[in-house]
C-alpha cells in the first residue's frame, strides 16, 4: 500500500500564482490575460471614440489634455485551461512501490491542481500508457478538484499493469488535436522509448503541441542514480524490461560507460529540443523532495514572468 497524498504539502502551493506566460482564451473570470479586448480591470490602450457608442469608457483626462475623445480599451482577465498529462506506463512504477516515479508525478499533479483551482483556473487530468486511459473534463470547481485528488490517490494505490508499452507520441498528438488552443499542457513522464525512433517521435509530438499554440511544461521524471548514471553495485544482475519482458544478464561495469553516454546524449537532445520549441523543461530526480522541486520551479517561473 502506497502512502496517502500528503495534503499539507499539496495545499502549501495554493497561494502561489501560477500565471500563464502567454495569452490564453478562457470562459470564466480569473487571473489570466486573454487575446480578446473587453472591459475589465486591466487597461490595454486607447482608441478614438466613435460617435453614437456609449460614453462610459471615455478617458476624460485625455480629453482635457488633447480636446479629443478617446475610449479606454481593456484586456479581459480570463481563466487558464490546464491539462495534466500523467504517464502511468510500467516504467513509471520504477524503482520500487511507494518510492517510484509515478508517486512523484502524482504529488506534483495534486499540488498544481490545488493551486490552479484556488486561482479559479480550470484543470483536467489525462492518464495514459499505450493509449489514453482516463480523460476528465476540464473544470474549475472545488468538487472537481476533489474528484481529481481522489483519482490521483487511486493511482498511488494500484499496482502497475504488466507488459504494457508506452506511446507518448501517439497520445500527445491526439491531445494536441482535441483540446482548445492556448491551453497549458503539463506533461509528467520519464520520456523513455524502446528505441531512438520512438524518442524522436516523442520530440515531434511535443512540437505539435506548440504548433497548436499550447504552452507546454515537461517534468522529466527520472531516478537519476540508476537510470542516468547506472549506479549499481558491481555484481551480476538480471535486468528486465518492464514493458516487453525482455531480460539480459550482465555486470553493470560491462555497459556503464556506453549506457551513460547514450543517456546523456538523449537527455541533452531532449533539453535542446524543448528550448528550441519554447517548452519549459524541468528535469526531476525522484530522490529529491517533490515540494522542493516544484516550489523552486514556481518561484523561478514567477520571477521571469
Amino acid at each position: 500500500m502506497s502512502k496517502p497524498l500528503d495534503l499539507a504539502a499539496v495545499r502549501s502551493f495554493e497561494n502561489l500564482e501560477f500565471l500563464a506566460r502567454q495569452l490564453v482564451e478562457g470562459f470564466i473570470t480569473g487571473l489570466h490575460q486573454s487575446p480578446y479586448h473587453g472591459f475589465s480591470v486591466e487597461f490595454s490602450e486607447h482608441r478614438l471614440y466613435n460617435p453614437g457608442e456609449s460614453t462610459r469608457h471615455i478617458d476624460w483626462k485625455v480629453f482635457a489634455r488633447t480636446d479629443k475623445l478617446f475610449v479606454k480599451r481593456y484586456e479581459e482577465e480570463t481563466n487558464l485551461r490546464c491539462h495534466l498529462l500523467l504517464d502511468v506506463s510500467p516504467s513509471m512504477y520504477y524503482p520500487a512501490p511507494g518510492h517510484d516515479k509515478l508517486r512523484f508525478a502524482v504529488l506534483c499533479a495534486a499540488a498544481l491542481t490545488t493551486l490552479l483551482q484556488k486561482q479559479r483556473d480550470a484543470v483536467g487530468l489525462v492518464t495514459f500508457a499505450d493509449q489514453i486511459e482516463l480523460q476528465t473534463p476540464v473544470r474549475s470547481t472545488t468538487s472537481h478538484r476533489h474528484t481529481l485528488l481522489l483519482t490521483l490517490q487511486q493511482l498511488l494505490e494500484r499496482p502497475a499493469a504488466p507488459r504494457r508499452a508506452t506511446d507518448v507520441s501517439g497520445v500527445i498528438h491526439q491531445i494536441a488535436q482535441q483540446i482548445p488552443k492556448r491551453s497549458l499542457v503539463v506533461l509528467f513522464s520519464d520520456m523513455l522509448g524502446r528505441n531512438p525512433e520512438e524518442q524522436t517521435a516523442s520530440l515531434a509530438a511535443l512540437q505539435h503541441l506548440r504548433h497548436q499554440q499550447h504552452e507546454v511544461l515537461l517534468f522529466h521524471i527520472m531516478d537519476r542514480a540508476t537510470e542516468s548514471e547506472f549506479e549499481f553495485a558491481e555484481r551480476p544482475y538480471l535486468f528486465e524490461d518492464v514493458e516487453t519482458g525482455e531480460q539480459i544478464k550482465l555486470q553493470p561495469g560491462q555497459v556503464r560507460e556506453q549506457y551513460r553516454t547514450a543517456m546523456q546524449q538523449y537527455e541533452q537532445e531532449l533539453a535542446l529540443r524543448c528550448g528550441q520549441y519554447r517548452i519549459d523543461f524541468v528535469p526531476v530526480d525522484i530522490r529529491e523532495p517533490f515540494d522542493k522541486v516544484l516550489y523552486a520551479y514556481l518561484v523561478k517561473r514567477g520571477k521571469v514572468r
